[in-house]
């Protein structure tokens, strides 16, 4: 059951990724926000209903046909996660030394911190393609994307597995 329910999140995280993607190859300079769950994903912003409809249908048939790049997100909230645990973890390691005063270490802290923002990046990467999201949408399909709100668009997609 949670095994399930975590293998259609880290789907429909795929799928809201690669309809991220085509929205904004559509609209440039449009600025949108996603969040998925188990039954789907929202989209948050100034999108059309139908926008957001043709490129989410066109995501799942793309990564269905294995166009599996579009499942990872520059912007996703894993790499501000991973960039934080590492940047913040080591520069905590290093800054915990007694021998130095906290400006004498300060050097040494920066370092290491704009080093692990370094690695950050092909390491949120690699967990965006490993662990948060799956682009293995066979036998998913869409069955409804629903406006929400006045002040703020949301758009809810729903989605089924087979």
């Amino acid at each position: 059951m949670i095994r399930n329910l975590l293998n259609s999140t880290r789907q429909n995280h795929a799928l809201e990724h690669a309809t991220l993607h085509l929205l904004a190859r559509r609209s440039p300079g449009i600025r949108l926000v996603g969040r998925s769950g188990p039954s789907g994903f929202s989209i948050y912003g100034p999108a059309s209903t139908g926008d957001v409809e043709a490129a989410a249908a066109e995501a799942l048939a793309r990564l269905q046909r294995g166009d599996v790049h579009l499942a990872v997100h520059p912007n996703c909230g894993t790499n501000a996660v991973v960039t934080g645990v590492l940047v913040g973890g080591s520069a905590f390691a290093a800054g915990l030394g007694k021998a130095q005063s906290r400006w004498e270490r300060l050097p040494l802290v920066l370092l290491v911190a704009t080093l692990a923002a370094i690695v950050a990046q092909p390491l949120a990467h690699f967990v965006q393609e490993r662990v948060t999201t799956s682009p293995a949408l066979q036998g998913a399909r869409l069955v409804g994307v629903r406006q929400e709100g006045q002040g703020h668009l949301v758009h809810r997609v729903q989605v089924q597995r087979d």
